[in-house]
């Protein structure tokens, strides 16, 4: 076999995921692996459109985005294009991160200062049951 070539199951190993999540790629057109029958072979190209798709998800890309991303690697304007989709894109979802990064850092404040209150209460109830 040529190793530029890797079947489903190295594939899931080299990038920890299942054959199902590759099928699923492949079934929403991220993939195109060579068909040997049964036996489906992942060349350098759906390598390098794993980790693109990976890290899109990462970020939070929907699957749909990413698909639309990738297509336009053949625009043949040196991927120009697709750059600046990406980058309009990644900084939207930029924003919502860092959104919801100011959310979470509110509710663990909030739930920091909730459980705090909880051990002094529980404390003192000790303290109570002890004096007795």
């Amino acid at each position: 076999m040529n190793d530029e070539l890797l079947t489903i199951r190295q594939m899931g190993e080299k990038y920890d995921v299942t054959a199902r999540t590759l099928r699923f790629y492949e079934a929403k057109e991220l993939l195109s692996p060579i068909r040997d029958g049964q036996k489906r072979l992942f060349t350098k190209r759906d390598r390098a459109r794993l980790k693109l798709i990976l890290r899109g998800k990462r970020f939070g890309f929907a699957l749909e985005e990413i698909r639309q991303l990738l297509d336009l690697y053949d625009m043949g304007d040196q991927q120009q294009t697709q750059l600046r989709a990406t980058f309009d894109i990644g900084q939207r979802h930029l924003q919502t991160l860092k959104s919801q990064h100011e959310e979470l850092a509110e509710a663990i404040d909030d739930l920091s200062e909730q459980l705090e209150w909880g051990a002094r209460i529980l404390a003192s109830f000790e303290a109570k049951d002890a004096a007795e």
